[in-house]
């Protein structure tokens, strides 16, 4: 049987002259326990802007986090995403002029590689005609696809509380509204942590206890993210992942240990080395915020910690078409 699908040659263009801007939250995947399967969208935000030109060039303009080392043609993960999602719609681009304005930390466990192709991915689809044009939930697939999982991809996506899952080759996840009194204060430091460098210290198995310990504090932690923060900190403890990756993040691990140890809700952002805690109220925020001001200058003079009081984001990745 001959196949179906359109080659290259064949594929449609995208047409020319369309503009338009996708902004899309960074993410915090793990909060702990709830490893390669839970993520919460921040308020820290990338903007993409994509114009279709009618010649076959490719303008690229890079503004703020990794504007000096990040590469501006094809190479670029956000042309890579473009490209592999028209592909997959039926679509071929000619010419594009990007403009990317980077506010989320590389390298951090912020989510910004998921920024990227969820903001490459939505924008193809926005492109295409509106016939062509797939959900939210094609978006988290081929994204998820992309990043290996869908933790950091989905709440960038759909905003909130993301739970995900796989089954074989499928991805889904659904979302739950975060109690508003929940605020993320992030310590970002200045040094980085590839996903692969702590991907590559966890064991490849852990024993039936920790398993069974996990379970129980990852479903008490979704409680209390949507009911009652309360429990924000026995709800985030991690018996998987965090402490195996501490070698690789000493600073982060011990600003973890000494928050926890003062009653609050920390863990690692993602993969690291950025800590997160979760506060219950403005009040405990601030103290946070002191608190990891005065442990850091005290004991980690060496590392620069950028800290923010964020909030979570409820609408995921939007798209604004500019109309001529």
């Amino acid at each position: 049987m001959e196949s179906t699908q359109p080659t290259a040659t064949d594929r449609a263009l995208v047409a020319a002259g369309q503009r338009l801007t996708v902004k899309v939250p960074g993410t915090s995947a793990n909060l702990g326990p709830g490893y390669d399967s839970l993520g919460l969208a921040l308020s820290i935000y990338d903007t993409l802007t994509v114009e279709t030109l009618s010649t076959g060039e490719l303008e690229f303009e890079l503004s703020g986090e990794g504007a000096d080392t990040l590469p501006r043609d094809a190479s670029h993960l956000v042309v890579r995403a473009i490209d592999l999602a028209l592909d997959r719609l039926g679509f071929q681009r000619s010419g594009l002029r990007i403009t990317a304005d980077n506010v989320n930390p590389h390298g951090r466990g912020l989510g910004s590689s998921a920024s990227a192709v969820v903001a490459a991915v939505t924008a193809a689809n926005a492109l295409v005609p509106a016939e062509s044009q797939q959900n939210r939930d094609w978006i988290l697939q081929l994204t998820s696809e992309m990043e290996g999982h869908p933790d950091n991809v989905a709440p960038a996506i759909f905003g909130g509380l993301a739970l995900s899952w796989q089954d074989s080759e499928q991805y889904s996840s659904t979302h739950a509204d975060v109690a508003p009194t929940v605020i993320p204060v992030v310590a970002v430091p200045d040094y980085e942590l590839s996903t692969e460098t702590a991907r590559g210290l966890l064991p490849a198995s852990v024993g039936h206890h920790a398993a069974a310990m996990n379970s129980g504090r990852a479903a008490l932690l979704i409680h209390a993210l949507t009911a009652q923060p309360e429990f924000l900190l026995p709800g985030t403890e991690d018996y998987l992942h965090q402490s195996y990756r501490a070698q690789a993040m000493r600073p982060s691990a011990d600003l973890i240990a000494a928050l926890r140890t003062a009653g609050h809700a920390a863990v690692v952002s993602g993969a690291g080395p950025t800590v997160m805690v979760l506060a219950n109220g403005e009040g405990e925020a601030a103290a946070v915020v002191d608190f990891i001001e005065a442990f850091t200058s005290s004991n980690t003079p060496d590392v620069g910690w950028r800290v923010m009081t964020l909030a979570v984001d409820v609408q995921g990745a939007r798209v604004e078409v500019h109309r001529r």
